[in-house]
Parts: C-alpha cells; structure tokens; sequence
C-alpha cells in the first residue's frame, strides 16, 4: 500500500495525465449515469503565482501553504444535452493545520458543483486515502481518493443536499503513460506486470 506524510505528496503522487471513468447514481430517480474524462494534474510549488494568488482570494496567508495542483479536465456524461460540456480547470492550494500536517483546508478558485471560489477540509486517513469534505450554500460534497496502484487511482464522492443523499459516483481513473514508456512496456511483458501491480 502507498504510504503518504502528508496531502502535497498525495498531489505530486497523482501528477500526470489520467483517464476517468464514471458511474453517477442519480438516488431520487433510481437511475445511473455512466461518463468519462481526461484529466491532467501539475503540481505547483507554494511560490507559484497561482498558490500565491488562491491565498490572497480566501484571504489566507500564502506562507501557510505548501503548494498545491492546477488540475484541468474533459469530459462527457450520458445524459448530457447538446450544448452541455464538462470542460474546466481549477488551482488547488493546500493549507495543512500547524499541529497535524495529514489535514488541513483545500482551497479552490472554483469548486465542481457550484463556480465560486471554495474551501474544503481534507485529510488522510488510515489507509492514506485523502478525505475531501466541501461545503457549498446547497450542498455538502463527500469525497475519497486513493491508489489501488501507482497507475490506478479510485475515487468515490457523494452529494448530499436538502436533507438527504441526490448522487452517488465511483471513478477509476487510469494513468496515461508516455509514448515511450507505453511502446517499451508493449515490448516487455514482465514490464506490465511491475507496472500494473495486477
């Protein structure tokens, strides 16, 4: 199992371009949504400008910070109309409690569910997944990230409004590798298996 001292190397683990895919389950209609997306994660020391400028717009000192990620994403649902889109990015800038560095405050110029800038608590629990809580004016969002291995990261997230659970989602998101590191895998089957970790 993947161990962790803290959420920034949980961030710079998941560095990199991923492959999502998703099952939504819509809990008042009794019905699931399957989707996809790609996605890319940076990560952003505390002295980036982006950290700097998170910081200033939550009004928190940007010398807490310990860096963060600028993350941006495509992707589809099922169910979407013809003028709907999934596209976006977003800057991540970690604040971890000065007694306990496996938790503390994730701050978002934008969040998923609402665009207006946002601030979630986070941490790691003992199976070093990351716990994301997010509160928005309609809405409180459940969140946990984990690695089934270095190349697989799983993610569950529910959303709880109005008094009671609306969604539930389970993504498996897949590390794209580069063109290189893929042919030479191809090539060497024992390659594959360190990999995969299957």
């Amino acid at each position: 199992m993947q161990t962790f001292a803290d959420a920034k190397e949980f961030f710079q683990y998941s560095a990199g371009q991923w492959r999502s895919k998703r099952v939504t389950h819509h809990l008042p209609f009794r019905r699931a949504e399957s989707g996809g997306s790609d996605i890319k994660v940076e990560s952003l020391e505390k002295e980036d400008p982006r950290i700097v400028e998170i910081c200033q717009m939550h009004e928190m000192d940007a010398a807490n910070s310990v860096g963060g990620s600028y993350v941006t994403w495509a992707g589809f649902m099922a169910w979407d109309k013809d003028d709907e889109n999934h596209e976006g990015s977003t800057v991540f800038a970690l604040i971890p409690d000065a007694e306990n560095s496996r938790q503390g405050k994730l701050l978002r110029e934008r969040g998923y569910a609402e665009i207006v800038p946002v601030a979630g608590e986070y941490h790691l629990d003992e199976e070093n997944g990351l716990v994301l809580t997010t509160e928005y004016e309609t809405m409180t969002i459940y969140e946990r990230f984990w690695f089934a291995n270095p190349d697989l990261r799983l993610r569950t997230s529910t959303v709880k409004r109005f008094g009671g659970f609306n969604t539930t989602t389970f993504c498996m998101e897949e590390r794209i590798k580069a063109e290189a590191e893929t042919a030479a895998i191809a090539t060497n089957p024992d390659t594959v298996y360190a990999v995969s970790g299957w």
